[in-house]
């Protein structure tokens, strides 16, 4: 087993920063303001080629009413560990409330090791003297943000535990990435936890209440893959928080990242103009898709037939997306929907074979011929596999860049159904053949002029 680290302490002391130091990421988003980080976070890191594991926590001692689930959070953390770095600050100096954090951490009887960090520039034994009565040792000064000191503060923290033989780590890039997305309050944590089996991310029936886009490794049926919570993005003009703008923009990367997306929606509300907005954006990048209709247990039947005939009529433009009505809280229906988020990423990442691709184009073409343009026939020729994830069709052909956009989602829909590529946007790119004698003039010999001149004259006499 890996040692697992826990990165424990007050509010806005860098702890995020120092798990994107020791991880080498920027995954945990860090801001100037306390309070920011509020789920367990879990990354991967190496020390001198030696695996372990880091847990990056909220800050204790916050104000607010999500403060008693966030140490909820951290004493979920501090269980799990095998060691404890308490993070403090060098410019703040020991604060009672590191006192009480140390007192706590006592009482788990996990080894700690105390990191003095923002001490950049201040000689270590200065930096280090305030907190000698924590009771944990030798403290470490270290800058997280500069990377001063980490290196032999992991060293001392990982002393105790005997290095692995061999030990190979299935990281989190392996993976199959589901990002989980939604308006806030839909369920996303929700439906996290019910998948995990464990209360791993803060719910609340505050809106807004994650932040940060949580990794979270999964197994079903059999197969690996890791969840990925984002936090709830609001319309734009609806965005105030400082923090709340670097979470969006960290959800909207996500999207960027992830294998496939999970657009989960409230039944209770309808498919609103931001739901359809974040779907716009899912398939405009790209990205393999399946929804999620949440809360569906709490609704009578007549409230249901109008969901369903909405959900129809308003993501008509997404119909290759799979459809479940679930509930997260209490589980029914996101078995299926899990499934579909896969079958819908294997499909993005499918390799298509030339031979196949113009089988079926000259199938499609011959039960439906391209129209005219320009007075000349459209004509297309042969196809091939130009990228996936999402799936990209390069068909060759004269004249084909002129293609009318009926046309185009008649091949689209006509490869989907050959191909059996449900739940991935398909992309078709049509290219013509560069023509040898486009911008050549023709220089006609003495032989064709003197002709040309006998044809002239010939064509006036009568």
């Amino acid at each position: 087993m890996l040692p697992a680290v826990a990165l424990i302490g007050r509010p806005n002391v860098g702890k995020s920063t120092l798990f994107n130091r020791l991880t080498g990421s920027r995954d945990a988003l860090v801001a100037d303001y306390p309070g920011v980080t509020r789920d367990r976070r879990y990354g991967y890191a190496q020390l001198d080629g030696r695996p372990y594991l880091v847990i990056d926590t909220g800050g204790l001692g916050a104000e607010g009413t999500l403060a008693p689930l966030v140490e909820k959070q951290v004493d979920a953390a501090i269980e799990q560990a095998d060691a404890i770095v308490l993070v403090v600050d060098y410019r703040d100096g020991l604060t009672a409330e590191d006192e009480r954090i140390a007192e706590r951490l006592r009482r788990s009887g996990k080894p700690v090791t105390v990191a003095v960090n923002k001490a950049e520039g201040i000689e270590g034994g200065l930096a280090r003297a305030d907190f000698f009565g924590l009771g944990f040792g030798e403290p470490f000064a270290i800058s997280a943000a500069h990377g001063h000191g980490v290196h032999a503060l992991m060293e001392a923290v990982l002393a105790p535990f005997a290095p692995e033989e061999s030990a190979e780590v299935e990281t989190d890039e392996a993976l199959p990435k589901l990002a989980v997305i939604g308006r806030p309050n839909v369920g996303k944590s929700t439906l996290i936890n019910r998948l995990i089996g464990e209360e791993r991310l803060v719910t609340s029936d505050e809106p807004g209440t994650t932040r940060d886009s949580i990794l979270v490794p999964c197994e079903r049926d059999g197969r690996r893959f890791a969840l990925i919570d984002t936090a709830g993005i609001r319309r734009r003009a609806r965005i105030h928080d400082t923090v709340e703008k670097f979470s969006v923009v960290q959800s909207l990367k996500t999207i960027e990242e992830a294998g496939a997306v999970i657009a989960l929606l409230d039944a209770t509300e309808g498919v609103t103009e931001q739901d359809l907005h974040l779907i716009g954006v899912a398939v405009q990048r790209g990205r393999a898709l399946v929804i999620g209709i949440n809360k569906w247990d709490g609704l009578d039947p007549s409230h249901r037939r109008r969901v369903e005939e909405e959900v129809e009529r308003e993501l008509d433009f997404v119909s290759f997306a799979r459809r479940h009505y679930v509930s997260a809280l209490h589980g029914s229906g996101i078995a299926d929907l899990v499934r579909s988020a896969l079958a819908a990423y294997d499909a993005a990442g499918a390799d298509l074979p030339t031979p196949r691709l113009t089988r079926i184009l000259e199938e499609l073409v011959q039960a439906h011929s391209p129209p005219v343009s320009r007075g000349r026939q459209i004509k297309l020729r042969y196809a091939h596999q130009g990228g996936r994830r999402p799936p990209v069709i390069v068909i060759h052909g004269t004249q084909a860049e002129r293609t009318p956009e009926h046309y185009r989602r008649y091949l689209e829909n006509g490869f989907r159904k050959a191909l059996r590529l449900e739940g991935t946007p398909i992309r078709i790119e049509l290219k013509s053949g560069e023509n040898p004698f486009a911008g050549r003039r023709n220089v006609l010999t003495p032989r064709q002029r003197a002709r040309r001149r006998r044809v002239i004259r010939h064509s006036r006499k009568h």
